[in-house]
């Protein structure tokens, strides 16, 4: 099978992005945002996702990283969408429950053609966190609902991402990216018993 390589880019007066996704890798992952916490996060993204991933991201992280993070996201879903293609054979949902320490978060993913997001059960104090990481460039995880409906209507699928409990913020945001890119994993593989577009519609 060809690999399904999707390639997008979007520059603005407050970001430059690139980003390359390759669904069918081995979690090869190349990320530089500038933002040191976002580039863990992507990097789990593509590890547990076993995706090949490379962004590049520059932006006015001077100001904040909100520009950087959320024009990445778009970027992410327009690459995503790209590398699905027509959707032929594959299982077109999935899910993972992933467990952090004292967090559980649940993904569910769609690969439906209609997107839609709904991201639930953080708790309160997530709105007003900040990880420093190491550089001038902090991550707000008020941030973490935006970035997954980015990637969901960018790529134009439906994403649904819960925490059911959870107290640390890093274990939060983590348990989060995992699990979507488990359930991304497990929506975009191919799967045997299927030959043409898994719809009644006959289109995704």
């Amino acid at each position: 099978m060809t690999p399904r390589i999707g390639r997008a880019e979007r520059t603005t007066r407050e970001s430059s992005i690139t980003v390359e996704w390759n669904l069918d890798g081995s979690g090869r992952t190349d990320i530089s945002t500038g933002v040191p916490f976002f580039d863990h996060m992507l990097t789990a993204l593509g590890a547990h996702g076993s995706f090949d991933l490379s962004v590049r991201a520059t932006g006015d992280i001077e100001i904040e990283a909100h520009h950087t993070v959320e024009d990445t996201a778009i970027v992410l879903g327009q690459a995503l969408g790209q590398a699905l293609g027509d959707k032929k054979g594959i299982r077109r949902f999935g899910d993972c429950y992933i467990p952090m320490d004292e967090t559980l978060a649940h993904a569910v993913v769609d690969v439906s053609g209609r997107p839609y997001c709904v991201h639930t059960g953080e708790p309160e104090h997530m709105l007003h966190t900040i990880i420093p990481g190491h550089a001038s460039a902090p991550y707000s995880t008020v941030i973490n609902r935006h970035v997954f409906e980015s990637l969901a209507m960018n790529a134009r699928i439906a994403l649904h991402v819960r925490v059911l409990y959870g107290r640390d913020p890093h274990h939060i945001t983590e348990a989060e990216y995992k699990a979507v890119a488990r359930a991304l994993r497990a929506a975009v593989e191919p799967d045997p018993r299927v030959g043409g577009i898994p719809s009644t519609k006959g289109a995704l």
